[in-house]
């Protein structure tokens, strides 16, 4: 028996324990989500005004924590809605619905579902229509909003408010969508009916007015109906004009809009042509300049497109491109880094500290970089982003304090600290100008990072960066010789790593070496790369011909080998056209 009865039997209180144990196990776990608010809404035999206490808190509960992980999954909110109104009635059931249009607000089906429990629900007309006003500036431009457009024509139909329908359907037959046509031959036939001051702007109207009488002039004198007849006939040949342009910027999206195979959310992933289509489509319409119909389709986009961060840069970098759009631009980093985009790539939400820094927000910028190490402590790119971040605003000691405080951190593992200690020697030479400081640096923190290449291989190419003439080459050599034998004799990398740092060594020979340079070169060469024959001792105990797999047997297992090889690099370094793994998204350290 469960400890804690979550409504309906003890059986079903147990299958919903459970099923909660395996959701908090995996948050990502979608299957695992369903079946825990199916779970929920199916207790006691469906959930009604008579239900438990606890099967009606269990239910919530379940959608509320679901729909919080997966917000832009409608057809739930819809669910959630239905069974809100089953439970408590109508005002709970609008409370899910706002919630609803406030996570999903391109939703089409969601707007009409809730636009038609309204005008079901309601008995003010003004009410239900600025429901649906607010729905028509949500939804109303994209391409398949028809359902939504027939439900309000709908609804003036019922209160016969010809004049309204006429106004609605003056709106849509500017809209490129699926059923252009449709809307037009309605508007066209209701236009016969309607006074001439609505069918067009005054000013047009006195045009018309103006070029029929000055046609009478020619002609003679007409009656006041022929007159009208013929500024109809104007007006006709005005929305003809108006359709053929409709017509024009539909064809022009058809394209996209037939590739569109999914223009709702989910968690599995899309084909590589869904991801290129969408591409295609933001590049038209921002190429035609009209600012609501771009944003419009970034919002669409990122309803179908929400986990790949790819159209979250895109989209924050275009819009910050327009005048006067900072907090837009805030907003979709913000929802971005808190809803959608997985912390474990927090590309995203750095490029939102770099944001938050730019507009002398600075405790905002650490705060995002705090909020990342919370759920991935010792993440060396974010780690490093703070503490340049330190390093702009306050100085050099409090960037160098930020390494020092990860390194002495248990939980961080040696292969961060290791590219911790690489970029403290970096800041010492590069911003603070000592070599010396920064050469200390790398030999006094050696010993502890022997299984790392990063460090291996920024420790040889600070030394050869380094400037020398004919006087110091000398001492030059040496320092880099001792390097090599130290990673050589002492490292405890892979054979393989071994021979490919050791490149840094051969072609120092073969660009600055002396005349006996070659003599060494070939000697390296040979204990590297020759047959395991003439190989010398392995320097870490027993011959080189005994080496397993690359390197000496007990030594450190494979999966410490693999993370001493990680190379580290930051997120814009890799966010150019990469192929993308499993699931279609970037891949970062």
């Amino acid at each position: 028996m469960s400890d804690f009865n979550y409504g309906g039997t003890d059986e079903e209180s147990a299958e919903i324990k459970n099923l909660n144990a395996e959701v908090l196990e995996n948050t990502d776990n979608f299957e695992n989500w369903e079946k825990l608010v199916r779970a929920a809404e199916t207790l006691e035999g469906g959930l009604n005004r008579n239900s438990s206490p606890q099967a009606i808190a269990t239910t919530r509960d379940a959608y509320d924590r679901f729909l919080a992980k997966f917000p832009l999954l409608f057809g739930y909110w819809k669910k959630y809605a239905d069974l809100e109104f089953s439970i408590a009635g109508t005002e709970a059931a609008e409370m899910v619905f706002e919630r609803g249009v406030a996570s999903i607000a391109t939703s089409v089906d969601l707007w009409t579902d809730y636009c038609s429990f309204k005008v079901e629900t309601s008995h003010d007309p003004d009410v239900i229509r600025e429901l649906f006003e607010r729905g028509a500036s949500s939804v109303g431009l994209d391409f398949l909003a028809h359902p939504f457009w027939d439900k309000f024509l709908e609804f003036e139909d019922r209160l016969e408010a010809q004049d309204r329908i006429f106004a609605i359907l003056s709106r849509v037959i500017k809209i490129p969508m699926h059923q252009y046509a449709r809307y037009f031959e309605r508007f066209r036939q209701l236009a016969h009916a309607r006074p001439l001051q609505e069918l067009i702007p005054d000013e047009q109207l006195l045009q018309f007015r103006s070029e029929v009488e000055a046609e009478i002039f020619q002609t003679g004198p007409k009656g006041e109906q022929e007159i009208e007849r013929e500024i109809r006939t104007k007006i006709d040949n005005f929305h003809l004009e108006s359709f053929t342009r409709t017509q024009t910027e539909t064809t022009k999206r058809w394209t996209y809009e037939s590739e569109v195979k999914r223009p709702y959310f989910h968690v599995t992933e899309l084909d590589p042509q869904q991801l290129a289509n969408w591409r295609k489509y933001l590049d038209f319409e921002e190429s035609e300049g009209d600012y609501t119909r771009s944003v419009f389709l970034y919002e669409r986009c990122l309803v179908t497109c929400a986990f790949y961060d790819e159209f979250w840069f895109r989209y924050a970098r275009w819009m910050s491109a327009q005048d006067g759009k900072q907090e837009e631009v805030r907003n979709i980093y913000q929802r971005a880094s808190t809803l959608y985009v997985p912390i474990s790539r927090p590309g995203i939400r750095l490029q939102y500290a770099y944001f938050e820094e730019m507009s002398d927000r600075v405790d905002v910028a650490r705060d995002i970089h705090s909020a990342i190490l919370d759920r991935m402590p010792g993440h060396v790119e974010t780690i490093l982003s703070w503490s340049n971040l330190e390093r702009r605003q306050v100085g050099l000691e409090a960037a160098i304090d930020v390494f020092k405080s990860q390194i002495d951190l248990p939980m961080v593992d040696l292969f961060s600290k290791a590219a911790f200690v690489v970029e403290w020697a970096i800041l010492l030479w590069k911003i603070q100008g000592s070599v010396d400081e920064a050469r200390q640096v790398f030999q006094k923190n050696q010993q502890w990072y022997l299984q790392s290449r990063h460090f291996w291989a920024n420790y040889f190419e600070f030394e050869l960066n380094q400037p020398t003439n004919l006087k110091t080459e000398a001492e030059h050599y040496a320092r880099i010789k001792k390097i090599y034998n130290d990673m050589i004799q002492q490292s405890r990398m892979t054979l393989a790593t071994r021979k490919d740092l050791s490149n840094y060594f051969l072609s120092y020979l073969q660009q600055r070496g002396t005349k006996e340079a070659m003599k060494e070169f070939l000697q390296v060469d040979r204990e590297l790369n020759g047959p395991v024959s003439i190989r010398p001792a392995n320097p870490k105990g027993g011959s080189q011909k005994g080496l397993e797999n690359g390197h000496g047997a007990g030594e450190i297992d494979e999966a410490t080998l693999r993370r001493g090889e990680v190379q580290y690099s930051t997120y814009f370094q890799q966010h150019g056209d990469l192929p993308l793994n499993a699931q279609g998204l970037s891949t970062f350290h």
